[in-house]
């Protein structure tokens, strides 16, 4: 019995050598390569790149939380109001020999309800492409920060000074680059629409017949930035009846509008790392949205027989800001504007003069994470128009984490 069990185990062993041996033999399948995303420090923190690619991508974001009061001129306006906003952001680079390539995408959702919104009690679910351009070399295509403006101020202030309205427009532009932090840029852009009004008419504009045209030059350096900038705004209005001459048609003409700006941005370390001023100037003819004031009557018409010319409104508005570090993670702005519009007296529109000032204060208790409150005050004056109520209060709080 001994020597049958030993006979096999001697069998099994042989056999398991045998096909070991075999299988050694075998071409091996090889496991498949495992492809790790890699970081990309090239253009600084977060971007990493596409697999497979040379594409260096940035996934960002955002989430405010708002929280408003306003002033209310009678019981039945809105005094509080509340907004949530969520932001997603791609920004993807590819160095090529011809610089760099660049495509970014800024996605916004936002809710308001109360004094968000013109309407009282109205509910309001906004989805908006904020950005999306695609630069290459000196070529800037697609919706992108107006080249107006001498960069981008928000976060510096909550609510609302005269300043170049509507800050992101849809834009095909150049830009020109000379060296030793010079350069100059020509861009056209969607126009900064708005009216025109003259007795009974209303808002009468003719179709689009050219993009504003938009002109910078600029210069940066360490110490900040400045800037020059012009846009040429066209004006069209439509042929109109009047109630008062039944059978009359007046002809409307096609003028043209211009607004000049000066900019500067000035970094201050001897206040405090970070700290930094910005001032902005601004004059505008026929083109009021320039200088912050977004849909407000562009011109009136001056009749005379049976032609209707365009008479522009002038418009110039003065904003500026403070930024100061207290701590590292506690930092305040103060800022403020003055701005004026001018009609001519053919229609009796009221001439404005406003001024605004105010401070937030920002509390970063972790990196991306701002929680601030903002008080802001604005007079009011409408020549002609006696108004016992012209000046008001509003007061923010921002919960906001970026990522």
């Amino acid at each position: 019995m001994k020597l049958v069990k030993s006979l096999l185990l001697g069998s099994v062993a042989g056999l398991a050598a045998v096909a070991g041996a075999q299988a050694a033999d075998l071409p091996a399948k090889k496991a498949a390569a495992v492809e790790y995303v890699r970081v990309c420090s090239t253009y600084g923190a977060g971007f990493f790149y596409i697999p497979g690619t040379d594409t260096c991508l940035r996934v960002g974001g955002r989430v405010r939380a708002e929280y408003r009061y306003f002033e209310p001129d009678d019981r039945t306006d809105d005094t509080i109001g509340f907004r949530a906003r969520g932001r997603i952001q791609l920004d993807a680079r590819t160095a090529t020999a011809y610089g760099l390539l660049r495509t970014f995408v800024r996605f916004e959702i936002t809710r308001d309800t109360g004094v968000y919104n013109s309407a009282p009690g109205a509910i309001t679910q906004t989805p908006n492409v904020d950005q999306a351009f695609i630069q290459f070399g000196g070529l800037t295509a697609g919706r992108a920060l107006t080249f107006f403006d001498n960069g981008d101020i928000d976060g510096q202030y909550f609510g609302t000074v005269r300043w170049s309205d509507q800050p992101n427009v849809n834009l095909l532009a150049y830009t020109f680059s000379f060296g030793n932090g010079f350069s100059a840029t020509l861009s056209l852009e969607e126009g900064r629409f708005a009216s025109r009004t003259g007795l009974e008419v209303g808002d009468e504009l003719a179709g689009q017949r050219m993009p504003d045209v938009v002109a910078n030059v600029k210069y940066a350096g360490t110490w900040g930035s400045v800037q020059l900038s012009g846009a040429l705004h066209q004006l069209r209005g439509l042929p109109f009846v009047l109630a008062a001459t039944p059978g009359v048609v007046y002809e409307a003409d096609t003028d043209y509008g211009y607004a000049i700006s000066a900019q500067a941005n000035f970094n201050l370390p001897m206040l405090g790392a970070s700290d930094a001023f910005w001032i902005a100037g601004t004059w505008t003819d026929g083109a009021p949205a320039y200088a912050g004031f977004g849909g407000a009557v562009e011109a009136t018409y001056d009749i005379d027989g049976t032609d209707a010319d365009i008479d522009n409104a002038r418009a110039w508005s003065v904003a500026a800001g403070l930024r100061h570090y207290w701590t590292p993670e506690l930092r305040q702005n103060v800022f403020g504007s003055y701005g004026r519009i001018d009609y001519s007296d053919v229609f009796g529109l009221a001439d404005l003069r406003e001024w605004r000032v105010g401070t937030n204060v920002l509390w970063s208790p972790v990196s991306n994470l701002t929680l601030g409150a903002e008080v802001l005050y604005a007079n009011t004056d409408l020549s002609g128009v006696d108004e016992d109520d012209n000046d008001r209060w509003e007061a923010r709080l921002r919960v906001q984490r970026d990522f």
